[in-house]
């Protein structure tokens, strides 16, 4: 098996198989939060994968013993008398809480399905990223929390406050909205969290486990389950769901795919896509 990497000061991509990428947050000395580098490198790495068509899946993690523990406050220096005067203005801090915030609805976004491998804290900043991956796989040691709230800020932030109940409920949301408190693995697999809780060390495999399984199926019809899902979640009724449904389905059951899969079904054989 080859691999191919590029590589920035704080990310890592690498391409460990045929239509899988894995995008490694690369500062494990500070449990990769985000700084101004890295949230940039992010943005620009993401808008290169969305354009990727030899990438049909994401792996999102983070080096060392950490997922993200969320934006790096000592890089950018918001808090106490000595402040940077860079970011001391409603106006800077507004665009750079859009910058953060954007990355949300981009990871959304992608074309490619989106595995997080949690693989230790997915704090504040952090726990967004995993909840807007559209799966996530947990190692035993992961912790989640909403660490806004801890330090003097609103709960909701970077779209937590809307992915988090539509996970695990109204209920447990506001509960971990209002507190804080660190979620252990265990309890995220009971809570919806997470998929599945692998052992430390194998998060990264079972990730890519679960990306084989994608790629089994057609391009399209992954990429169209992807977009559907998450335009289900803000549809306003049922009807509306079903009308959506059923037009993505004739569209895809008009694809070369679609007819490669039945000919395959049918002749007890693995099928071969073409994304046509």
């Amino acid at each position: 098996m080859t691999t191919t990497t590029d590589a920035t000061t704080t990310l890592r991509l690498e391409h460990p198989e045929p239509g899988i990428a894995v995008l490694t947050l690369d500062r494990p000395e500070r449990l990769n939060a985000i700084s101004p580098d890295l949230l940039l490198e992010l943005h620009a790495t993401l808008d290169r994968l969305a354009v990727d068509p030899a990438v049909r899946v994401l792996v999102l993690t983070g080096a060392g013993r950490g997922f993200c523990a969320g934006l790096d406050l000592t890089a950018y220096d918001m808090g106490g008398a000595d402040r940077r005067d860079d970011w001391d203005s409603p106006q800077r801090r507004l665009a750079l809480q859009r910058s953060i915030a954007a990355l949300v609805p981009k990871l959304r976004a992608l074309p490619q399905v989106v595995i997080a491998a949690v693989n230790g804290p997915a704090a504040g900043g952090g726990l967004a990223l995993a909840l807007a991956s559209d799966v996530r796989v947990a190692a035993a040691s992961a912790r989640f929390n909403v660490a806004f709230v801890r330090i003097g800020l609103s709960g909701c932030d970077i779209g937590v406050s809307w992915l988090l109940p539509r996970l695990v409920g109204a209920s447990r949301a506001f509960e971990m909205l209002l507190t804080g408190r660190l979620v252990d693995a265990a309890e995220a697999d009971r809570a919806g969290l997470v998929s599945r809780v692998v052992p430390d060390g194998e998060v990264l495999d079972a990730a890519l486990e679960t990306a084989r399984a994608v790629l089994a199926n057609s391009p399209m019809g992954v990429r169209m389950t992807k977009e559907v899902m998450w335009s289900q979640l803000e549809v306003g009724s049922l009807q509306a769901g079903i009308d959506l449904e059923n037009r993505t389905q004739i569209l895809t059951s008009y694809t070369r795919d679609a007819d490669e899969a039945a000919q395959a079904f049918r002749g007890r054989r693995a099928p071969s896509f073409l994304d046509a």
